[in-house]
């Protein structure tokens, strides 16, 4: 016995389901919760809001619900690429609105490699001023030992 066949398309679990307004061969952008982007990052929900509150990055809200989309992963992504260099966040701001402009401009690239030359001069002051820090507690130690020793 013939198996029937319909013409109506399948819908598959792994697509979302066609909207209207939106042509069939359009692809559905991705989007992430604030539970899915915290969770991606290891960071708060707080932080996430804080980042928005500063208008660092901008999900689409749908009622009371916050829908991420590329560029906000994206940008939550170099936000916390420059705090763990140690950059200020109105430093961050500027870097990373440089990727919203068109790209090719040589001033926006020449401002970004002297905001990199001078947070690499600050980080290797910080390491040399924790290696001086290091070694002047290596040789407390070393005379409290001696001290300690002659007392014992």
């Amino acid at each position: 016995m013939p198996v029937p066949t319909s013409t109506a398309p399948v819908q598959r679990l792994d697509q979302p389901a066609e909207s209207p307004g939106r042509p069939v061969d359009q692809p559905v952008e991705e989007s992430w919760t604030i539970r899915e982007i915290a969770d991606e990052f290891a960071v708060t929900h707080r932080t996430v809001r804080h980042y928005e509150e500063l208008g660092l990055i901008t999900p689409e809200r749908r009622g009371t619900t916050r829908v991420y989309h590329r560029r906000d992963r994206t940008r939550l992504a170099l936000i916390l690429r420059g705090k763990r260099l140690g950059f200020p966040l109105e430093e961050i701001r500027t870097i990373i609105d440089l990727y919203d402009r068109p790209r090719g401009k040589a001033s926006q690239l020449e401002y970004v490699l002297g905001q990199i030359d001078e947070r690499r001069r600050d980080l290797e002051q910080r390491r040399q001023d924790l290696e001086d820090a290091l070694t002047e507690l290596a040789e407390f130690e070393r005379r409290c030992r001696v001290d300690l020793d002659r007392l014992g």
